[in-house]
């Protein structure tokens, strides 16, 4: 089950993950990003990682910890 969490308004956010190309170098990295849903791309959450909300919106973001 993919990692889930719960903002200060009480809306739920789901961790989603894809692997991009990067135009400049061709490097492949990978990129991590909140959805309102479950989705096929779901992921646990990254080791050394660690969620933050903006005050002002709530949104969770992943921030290095």
């Amino acid at each position: 089950m993919a990692y889930a969490h719960k903002n200060k308004r009480g809306n739920t956010y789901h961790l989603n993950s894809k692997d991009v190309t990067l135009k400049s170098t061709g490097r492949v990295q990978t990129i991590y990003y909140f959805s309102k849903d479950q989705r096929s791309t779901g992921c646990d959450l990254p080791s050394g990682k660690v969620v933050i909300e903006n005050p002002k919106t709530g949104l969770p973001m992943l921030k290095n910890g």
